[in-house]
Formats: C-alpha cells, sequence, structure tokens
C-alpha cells in the first residue's frame, strides 16, 4: 500500500482535499413527479380554456408534452443527464403504452356497452328459426362456433406440435428446409385464400352446392396451423440443450426424451402459443361464410348441411338486417360480446394448463 511521507505532508508539497467529496447524488423526492404531472396538466388545461381551443385529446397530448419536458429539465439540473434521460424515456415508454392501450379498451368497452342490451337468456337458448324482428337469439351460431373451432383445433394441434418437433429435434435436411419455407409463406396468406382452398377441395369430391361446417373447420386449420408450427418451435428452441444432454447421457432414447423432458419443459408456451392460434381463427368470418354457409337453425352435425358461428352470424346482422333494423344490430353486438368471452376464457384455460403441467421448480 503507498502511504505518505509526514515531512511532505508537512511542508506542503501534497494537497489535501478543502471539502470532502460526496458519493450520494442528489435525487427528486418522491412526490415531485406527479407534482409536475398535476402542474402541467393543470398549465395547459387553463391555457387551452384561456384560448378556446380547448379539447381532450389536445389536453392529453399537450400535457404529456410539457410534463416531458418538465420532468427532463428539473431532473437534469438536480439529478444529472444520465438520470434525467432515463425518466424521459420511461415516461415514452408509459405513453406509447397508454396510446395502444385506447383501442383495445374503447373497443371493450364498446362492445360491452353494447352487447349487454341482448345479453340474456333467450339469446343463448333460442335460434333464428322462423324469427323475423325482435326476439330470437344465437344459440344455433354459438354451438357452430364451438364445433367448427373444436374439430380445427383437434386437427391442427397434432400436426403442428409434431411438425414443430421434427424441425427442432429431427430436422436438418432439405425437407425441413422446404417446410420451414411453406410454414412461413401459409403464415401470410389471407384467410379468404383458406376459404377458397376448402370450397375448392370440396366442391371436387361433393359439387360446388356443397356447404359442410367441417369443410370451414378445414379451412380454419390451414390458418391455425402455421401459428402452432410456428410458437412450438420457438418455445422448443429455448429448451436449454443441457436438459437433453443430461437425457441422453443416463441412456434415455430420442423420443422419451422429447416426450418426458422437452415437451414438459416448454408446456406453458405451447399451451400459450395454441391458445393464440385459436383466438387467431375463431373471429374468422369470410372463409366460414363461403363454405360453412348461413342458416337460422341450429345443426350439431358437421357433416351434413350448413352451420352458421358467431362472426359469420354477427356479420350477417349487420350487413342484412331486417325491419326493424334495431333487434339484428343488438343482437350483432351481442355476438360480439360472446365471441370475446369465449376467447377470454380460452385464455384462462390456457394458463390453467400451464400451470398444472409445467415443471415445477423451487
Amino acid at each position: 500500500m503507498m502511504t505518505i511521507d509526514t515531512e511532505q505532508a508537512q511542508e506542503g508539497r501534497v494537497e489535501q482535499p478543502s471539502e470532502p467529496v460526496s458519493l450520494v447524488r442528489a435525487e427528486l423526492p418522491r412526490w415531485a413527479p406527479w407534482g409536475m404531472f398535476v402542474g402541467a396538466f393543470v398549465v395547459v388545461g387553463v391555457l387551452l380554456a384561456v384560448t378556446g381551443g380547448f379539447s381532450i385529446g389536445l389536453l392529453v397530448f399537450l400535457g404529456a408534452v410539457v410534463f416531458g419536458l418538465a420532468t427532463y429539465l428539473t431532473s437534469r439540473f438536480v439529478e444529472g443527464g444520465r438520470k434525467a434521460t432515463d425518466r424521459l424515456v420511461t415516461i415514452v415508454v408509459t405513453v406509447a403504452f397508454l396510446i395502444a392501450l385506447i383501442p383495445l379498451v374503447s373497443v371493450v368497452v364498446t362492445v360491452v356497452g353494447n352487447g349487454l342490451a341482448r345479453f340474456d337468456g333467450a339469446f343463448f337458448g333460442e335460434s333464428m328459426r322462423g324469427v323475423v324482428g325482435e326476439g330470437g337469439g344465437g344459440y344455433h351460431a354459438i354451438v357452430g362456433t364451438l364445433i367448427v373451432t373444436a374439430l380445427a383445433t383437434l386437427m391442427s394441434i397434432p400436426i403442428g406440435v409434431l411438425t414443430a418437433i421434427y424441425l427442432v429435434e429431427y430436422g436438418k435436411n432439405r425437407l425441413a428446409r422446404a417446410i420451414t419455407f411453406f410454414v412461413d409463406v401459409m403464415t401470410g396468406i389471407p384467410s379468404i385464400v383458406a376459404g377458397l382452398f376448402a370450397f375448392a377441395l370440396f366442391a371436387l369430391i361433393f359439387g360446388p352446392a356443397i356447404r359442410l361446417g367441417f369443410a370451414g373447420s378445414v379451412a380454419l386449420s390451414v390458418l391455425m396451423i402455421p401459428v402452432v408450427v410456428r410458437s412450438t418451435e420457438e418455445m422448443l428452441k429455448i429448451v436449454p440443450n443441457e436438459l437433453r444432454e443430461a437425457a441422453f447421457a443416463l441412456g434415455t432414447p430420442k423420443w422419451r426424451t422429447i416426450m418426458k423432458v422437452v415437451i414438459p419443459t416448454s408446456i406453458a408456451g405451447i399451451a400459450s402459443g395454441i391458445t393464440l392460434a385459436i383466438a387467431r381463427v375463431i373471429g374468422e368470418t369470410a372463409p366460414l361464410l363461403i363454405v360453412a354457409g348461413l342458416t337460422t337453425g341450429l345443426n350439431f352435425n358437421p357433416f351434413s348441411g350448413r352451420m352458421t358461428t358467431l362472426p359469420v352470424f354477427a356479420y350477417n346482422s349487420y350487413a342484412a338486417p331486417g325491419v326493424p333494423r334495431e333487434p339484428f344490430i343488438d343482437r350483432a353486438w351481442t355476438a360480439a360480446l360472446v365471441l370475446i368471452i369465449i376467447v377470454l376464457v380460452l385464455n384462462l384455460v390456457a394458463r390453467l394448463i400451464a400451470r398444472v403441467f409445467a415443471p415445477k421448480t423451487r
């Protein structure tokens, strides 16, 4: 350790610090950001009211700008440039999140507000057979949505998950590259193309007048399979290779390693991806309007006759209402609300599955 000679210190050749150096940087009090937030909006609101150009949108925009500038300048003067930049970026990110949240909240509020008008027992227990004006319900559309989506899910999950397992665990050849290419192409195809594909396929077999609920399931599976493949593939890739190598070191076959180690480790992400895929297709209208058709009665058999789903029911109620118009619009809003509730329930089920089957860690 270096020491200073006493004589050198006495002679003054070693400069002694006149003031102690503080290692603690000054910080704004916790109430300061909130005070500047309220002050910015009060000042902007008063100025807009005085000038006569007051509006909620302009108040929010100018208030956010003034709040960001005031916070940045105050923090830079008190805390320094790095902390000021951090506060400014935090404000920008928060404002961007709130702006992105506005359409979602607006849609939910609008659908709930308009859909509650017919959210009753009649809507869930009656169909539209023989109904011209008021009354009736969407029971047949709810049943059709559940049946068509369930069949599409039963077809898509095995194909999508097994394809992803092949691409991640086995695919190192031209076939894997070709499958990846076609999956990427299928991810971006419009839904109407999937409907036309299913219609052409079943028209070749049964004739051009065919309309089946199962045909709608095939069209939805074309849209659902690429999403399942991509989401499952990404979840399998993030499983650490050390887990696979540890299983191989114990003499476990590869297929058993995949079943007992890889899939249980990534089951939470796989369940979430499958839920997103279901939510992606359950609201499709165009392909089902082409291949499943439209009916006012109840049909439990997807292999015989037309089958209506909630998106098609809502579209038809809004696009071709009868007289009076209001009952049809109310039923359309309620169908949209029920569709949102179904997607919400699916997300809750996916989270429950992920929590139950995910590997337990401590």
